[in-house]
């Protein structure tokens, strides 16, 4: 049986030009987003309920693709609930809700859980983010027992960040056992 992905976006969620959309449109069949009633006023109590509605429904070992204040929704959500399917998360450029300004109108995302995350997880984070300091994002991994990746300079690892399919992310993925979304071409002449 494949893998299968839940995304959980952050604030505004991904538009078209973002890589986690453009994977679910890549594997429409493996990917799936959750969806939050509203993405620019985020309320952490809505999102990690909507995030555990759409767990519960899972049928499939999946794992997280979780980006920006879509981590620390993850964060809060494994401190308040659990699910057998869930087998790990990729937490892209975790957003600094305690000390980045460009936040402080999010509700309930503070204090960002400090607890070990209890499935595997691997944190991605960058350099010259906006969002968090790249010290902040490694306290965020050795809090959660993450493994933290260092990707260097990408900005908000988003779609300003112009990393289209982000084929680097993908190899991230198979970090996790039974995960390839990379497939090798065959040249049939």
């Amino acid at each position: 049986m494949s893998m299968r992905f839940l995304t959980v976006p952050g604030l505004a969620s991904s538009g078209p030009q973002h890589w986690q959309t453009i994977w679910e449109e890549q594997y429409p069949e493996r990917f799936s987003r959750v969806q939050q009633e509203n993405w620019d006023w985020p309320v952490k109590t809505d999102w990690v309920s909507q995030l555990q509605k759409q767990i519960s429904e899972l049928t499939e070992p999946t794992i997280l693709v979780a980006h920006s204040l879509g981590c620390i929704t993850v964060a809060h959500w494994a401190q308040e609930f659990s699910s057998e399917m869930i087998k790990g998360a990729l937490l892209v450029a975790p957003a600094d809700a305690e000390q980045s300004k460009r936040l402080n109108f999010v509700v309930g995302f503070t204090p960002i859980p400090i607890r070990t995350i209890p499935f595997k997880t691997i944190v991605l984070a960058s350099t010259d983010d906006i969002y968090a300091t790249i010290g902040r994002s490694k306290v965020f991994a050795g809090n959660w027992g993450s493994e933290f990746i260092n990707v260097g300079k990408k900005g908000h690892i988003n779609a300003v960040s112009g990393l289209g399919d982000w084929e680097e992310g993908k190899k991230m993925l198979e970090h996790f056992e039974g995960v390839k979304l990379i497939e090798r071409e065959v040249s049939r002449s």
